[in-house]
């Protein structure tokens, strides 16, 4: 009966450790997408927010945006309701949602590969010669 008792005990202690906590940005109506420092990211509520949100908002002072942590119920209805109002332009607003850490913050660009210069003159004829074979 003990033996039972113990592995029970274990089966509730890995449950727990087994729970997800995403960390994620935190703010309120900031510009430039500046909170993506340190001091703004938060870990979000064990097994309730599971998805990190992102909104941006176009305004005519400019580009505001809003990071929190969120359900992923509540922000998957959030991004599709107002997906029609996403259109880059003034009174836009796009909502995003992802989950994997701190997946709110910016956009990394993406490195040009240094090659992709060098190829690009001596595809020229190659491409030259496709497009007239066609």
């Amino acid at each position: 009966m003990r033996r039972c008792g113990t592995l029970l005990m274990i089966i509730l202690t890995a449950g727990v450790s087994a729970a997800l906590q995403i960390q994620c940005y935190q703010c309120e109506d900031v510009r430039q997408d500046d909170c993506s420092a340190p001091e703004f990211i938060v870990n979000c509520t064990v097994n309730v927010q599971d998805m990190c949100q992102k909104e941006v908002l176009v305004l005519e002072d400019g580009i505001h945006y809003r990071k929190s942590c969120a359900s992923s119920g509540a922000c998957l209805i959030a991004s599709s309701g107002y997906q029609q109002f996403c259109t880059g332009k003034l009174n836009s607003v796009c909502i995003t949602c992802c989950n994997t850490a701190l997946c709110n913050g910016p956009r990394h660009r993406r490195r040009a590969l240094s090659r992709a210069h060098t190829l690009a003159p001596a595809a020229a004829p190659l491409l030259a010669g496709l497009l007239i074979y066609l």
